[in-house]
């Protein structure tokens, strides 16, 4: 047998043995001619699946993945996880091709949509309808502008964007639209990023600026820890799929909520997108305990990010005013 298949056997067999016993794992760093740019790898099985990051920063996939483990460690909430920042070429998943009912994290999507029929070109009510829907979270905002668009035309932004694994409602829900870390994720890439493919600049600025001066009660979750002097455009959402009773063991009082970020400003680039449900409300308790559970959970994870990521400029933990929990957003 040649070396180098031996070799690579043996560090195969390292890797299995290592996420059986839950270890972090600091994997052999891609080859390549010896001016390319060194990539690391790391992962480490947590309740089941694996929590990967890559990095071109020595030591960095490593400490992301141990401190993400930490910040879950005794959550009851189910997490999904996507993270990427250019300026150091990391990225980081976690469960983060499963399926979450959106809540208000569609919302930039029909924006999206709205700018790819359209472009900036719009009337005074159609970027009314915008402001409210991206900065205030409205509903009714958001359905208008759905029911204008249409299905067809929001669907045509999710093509042209590669969101392939973003499903709409069959019954027009626009908060039950099927979403995955992953392609939000991507979709902070394709707003932030330098394609004008899917999106003008112009448009695209227009989304961010509306995700920049989102309302102060609503810039919970990614943006806790970031660093003081960056950019945060953030979009967050929840959404408690039964208020009462009993429908199945998964669905009692079980509140969804996410939120994700793109930090940009002085030399600062990447996103960050937590999603989580299963945070219950206990019998007789209040709903605000399942929906400040998992903002707890999104704030854990975040403020390990971004002082991981930035640990000199990471802002001390800043905890946001709650809003009131009424329904969806």
């Amino acid at each position: 047998m040649a070396r180098g298949k031996v070799t690579s056997m043996a560090v195969f067999g390292v890797v299995v043995l290592a996420v059986a016993l839950n270890l972090v794992i600091p994997l052999v760093p891609k080859g390549g001619s010896q001016h390319a740019p060194r990539t690391e790898h790391a992962a480490q099985r947590f309740k089941g699946r694996i929590v990967q990051c890559t990095s071109g920063r020595p030591g960095l996939a490593d400490t992301l993945v141990r401190h993400m483990v930490k910040s879950l460690d005794r959550r009851s909430s189910r997490v999904s996880i996507a993270l990427y920042d250019r300026t150091s070429r990391t990225s980081c998943t976690y469960r983060a091709d499963v399926h979450y009912d959106s809540a208000s994290t569609v919302k930039p999507i029909v924006l999206g949509a709205l700018l790819l029929a359209r472009g900036t070109d719009l009337s005074g009510k159609e970027r009314s309808l915008a402001r409210e829907m991206i900065v205030n979270s409205d509903n009714d905002a958001t359905y208008a502008l759905w029911d204008l668009l249409g299905e067809e035309r929001i669907q045509d932004f999710l093509d042209e964007a590669g969101l392939e694994d973003t499903n709409l409602n069959a019954a027009g829900f626009m908060g039950l639209t099927q979403i995955t870390a992953r392609e939000q994720v991507k979709l902070l890439q394709l707003l932030t990023g330098a394609d004008g493919s899917v999106l003008g600049s112009a448009e695209r600025a227009y989304i961010l600026r509306l995700m920049r001066e989102v309302e102060d009660d609503q810039r919970w979750g990614t943006p806790a820890g970031a660093p003081s002097d960056a950019v945060v455009q953030v979009k967050n959402g929840w959404l408690q799929r039964s208020e009462k009773g009993v429908r199945n063991s998964w669905d009692r009082g079980d509140w969804k909520v996410h939120s994700m970020s793109a930090i940009t400003g002085r030399s600062y680039d990447y996103g960050l997108v937590v999603m989580t449900e299963n945070n219950r409300v206990p019998e007789g308790a209040s709903p605000e305990v399942g929906h400040g559970y998992g903002m707890e959970t999104i704030e854990r994870v975040a403020r390990a990010v971004h002082r991981d990521l930035y640990p000199a400029e990471a802002a001390e933990v800043h905890q946001a005013s709650r809003p009131v929990v009424s329904g969806a957003r």
